[in-house]
């Protein structure tokens, strides 16, 4: 990659340009690295799998070459375009956790799914590439959808530096950000440095509930409420029941306690922005959908994807952490539950509430 701008036919640099349309498209962060990263990649990969702290997620360990080389993927690819959505909430995302009655969505999966948003952006961007290109330029866009490392991406691209709750952190957008790449043939300059980092500061590490940092950018998957919510298959060890408290989908507290929030505005993004059924939905109602009921509720919503049975695992986890008398009846009815997971977790709900 060089180090000088690479000028257009319009005078401007293509970075410049890309930058431009990639931001008129909605984009809040747009960042250029070489298609490389270094073996500190690949290493922290392997030393991840090595101690199973991904879990059952076994994608992490078939795919450590092509996730930590971009041209293992593609060996074409010259350079990365490394962008990102702003998805910051405009209400408090911890309100729910004090509603004990109340099921807590993270932030991100409050409307529409953030992959079905930004990969339509994408193309768009990648059309615009190929356009500003020559005949052989080719283009190929992700989305959390490929075995790409994309927060070391965009860390290489300077747009944020990794926080150590491991995600990515920007000083104008804190933790809030929804990340994307086009990979491309094209030879572009890198970003210049920004700075900015965590200093000494620990809150994300200490606001975990169930503990699942190990250190300073060290987590094991297997505590992390968002794995167990969301990856985990089958029932949810015992004795991390009672720390998940409501998250019943994904978890956003390390997130939330990033002190580089305060800078960040709330998200333009009429497709990021809660729905009001899912920002402090009745565990009641949760708990009460058939398959069919969920597929229509959640439609669109990345919640989907997981399907009734692990959601609704899920939410009765929260009622026996609700101490809701109220709550009794929602257990009670799922006893009997076809799927051996609910009617499990529903006894351990009565359990604790009776």
């Amino acid at each position: 990659m060089t180090s000088r701008p690479s000028l257009s036919r319009a005078g401007r640099s293509l970075e410049e340009r890309i930058e431009d349309h990639a931001r008129h498209l909605g984009f809040d962060a747009v960042g250029f690295c070489t298609a490389e990263l270094g073996p500190d990649v690949e290493a922290g990969l392997r030393a991840f799998v090595a101690q199973g702290h991904h879990g059952t997620m076994e994608w992490m360990e078939t795919r450590i070459e092509q996730r930590s080389h971009p041209q293992a993927l593609w060996p074409e690819a010259r350079s990365v375009i490394s962008l990102a959505l702003c998805y910051a909430p405009a209400e408090d995302p911890d309100a729910t956790l004090r509603q004990p009655d109340r099921g807590n969505i993270s932030v991100y999966a409050r409307n529409r799914d953030y992959h079905d948003v930004i990969k339509g952006m994408l193309k768009h961007l990648a059309q615009f590439v190929v356009k500003l290109g020559d005949e052989t330029t080719q283009v190929k866009v992700f989305v959390d959808t490929a075995p790409v490392s994309e927060r070391a991406l965009a860390e290489k691209a300077h747009l944020g530096w990794q926080g150590k709750h491991t995600c990515l952190v920007s000083r104008t957008h804190g933790s809030w950000l929804l990340l994307g790449e086009i990979y491309t043939t094209l030879d572009l300059s890198a970003s210049e440095p920004k700075s900015g980092s965590c200093g000494t500061c620990t809150s994300c590490l200490t606001a975990c509930p169930t503990d699942a940092f190990l250190g300073p950018y060290r987590m094991d998957a297997r505590r992390c409420i968002s794995y167990l919510t969301i990856e985990h298959k089958g029932p949810i060890p015992l004795d991390l029941r009672e720390k998940m408290g409501n998250h019943i989908y994904g978890c956003d507290d390390c997130i939330a306690a990033c002190p580089w929030n305060r800078f960040a505005e709330a998200s333009r993004h009429i497709k990021l922005q809660a729905r009001p059924d899912l920002v402090e939905p009745k565990l009641a109602d949760l708990a009460a959908l058939d398959d069919a009921a969920f597929r229509t509720f959640f439609s669109g919503s990345p919640v989907k994807r997981i399907g009734r049975n692990r959601f609704v695992r899920n939410v009765l986890i929260a009622i026996g952490n609700s101490n809701d008398p109220g709550l009794v009846p929602s257990a009670q009815a799922l006893q009997s539950d076809p799927d051996p997971d609910i009617a499990e977790t529903a006894r351990w709900a009565l359990e604790r509430l009776t």
